[in-house]
């Protein structure tokens, strides 16, 4: 069930609507769900056909009255939603019901901003219901580890843009002056635009370097952008592998002394520095051989 819970009495008519539109356990509450993803992938369809020029000409008519048709359905869902729970002002803050919103909000503004409707696409991120629909919340749990290790990464990144971007900065400018306007390099800002595109190896070969210096150096930078691509991707990776929930699943254990990982789950010190690990071995409290003797401190290793 929703934490916002109802406004009224399960038995009462605030309470059934609330079980069925919030409710995914009982049957009532998945066909609600059901139906409401498909009106989702439905609409967004029309919304992508109707960008197609062929489309929107012969069926114009058509396709505007369908996308109202689900603007005013989803319309009142939304005020449904909110008639129903009791912290309406919670609801409408957190992150479902903020889309909720602003899936029925661009077709409105259409009417006074022309092409505005084209903004509910934002609407397909409803379907994220799909995963408390077919109970694959633990997949959201998974969502929670890789968003933690992003945010455990986020100076470390923010020092490595910056240096890229310094990096770009140099080398455009260096390639404005060995190549000119001649080349397409009709100025710095131009000469970064090519040294961004080249260092992340898209090359759209707008511009291109005629000089050999100026190929030389295109070449170095080329090479230079597989390393940096790189670079972000350890960095997560190594947040991932000393994350709270990856030490409690028992996949490594980090030494609070040297940062390394200990993956051998009995280990109780670190075999570098000889720091006791505060992780809890998952098979604490597991009987032991009596053969084996247990792991012993740092004099051991």
């Amino acid at each position: 069930m929703s934490p916002f819970g109802p406004s009224g009495p399960p038995d009462s008519l605030r309470g059934k609507t609330y079980s069925v539109i919030f409710g995914h356990d009982d049957l009532k509450g998945q066909a609600f769900d059901g139906v409401l993803i498909i009106a989702i992938l439905a609409s967004v369809l029309a919304l992508m056909l109707d960008s197609v020029a062929s489309i929107h000409e012969r069926h114009t008519r058509t396709l505007l009255l369908v996308e109202w048709g689900f603007t005013l359905l989803f319309t009142l869902e939304y005020l449904l939603r909110l008639w129903c729970v009791r912290r309406k002002w919670a609801y409408a803050r957190s992150f479902f019901g903020v889309i909720d919103l602003l899936s029925v909000l661009p077709t409105y503004v259409s009417l006074i901003l022309p092409g505005g409707q084209f903004l509910v696409v934002v609407r397909i991120l409803r379907v994220v219901r799909v995963f408390r629909v077919f109970k694959l919340v633990r997949f959201l749990g998974e969502a929670n580890v890789l968003t933690g290790a992003l945010r455990r990464a986020r100076f470390k990144i923010v020092v490595f843009v910056v240096a890229v971007l310094c990096a770009v900065v140099v080398v455009g400018s260096v390639m404005f002056v060995i190549e000119g306007p001649a080349s397409g390099f009709t100025s710095i800002p131009r000469g970064v635009y090519w040294a961004i595109v080249t260092l992340t190896t898209v090359g759209y070969g707008d511009i291109a370097p005629q000089t050999p210096i100026g190929q030389a150096i295109a070449a170095f930078v080329m090479v230079l952008g597989y390393g940096i691509i790189a670079v972000p991707t350890g960095i997560v990776t190594a947040e991932l592998t000393r994350s709270p929930e990856s030490t409690a699943s028992g996949l490594v254990n980090s030494c609070p002394g040297c940062e390394r990982m200990e993956t051998d789950l009995d280990a109780r010190f670190c075999r570098f520095c000889g720091t006791g690990l505060d992780a809890p071995s998952p098979l604490k409290g597991a009987q032991r051989d009596p053969e084996v003797p247990p792991v012993g401190g740092p004099s051991e290793f």
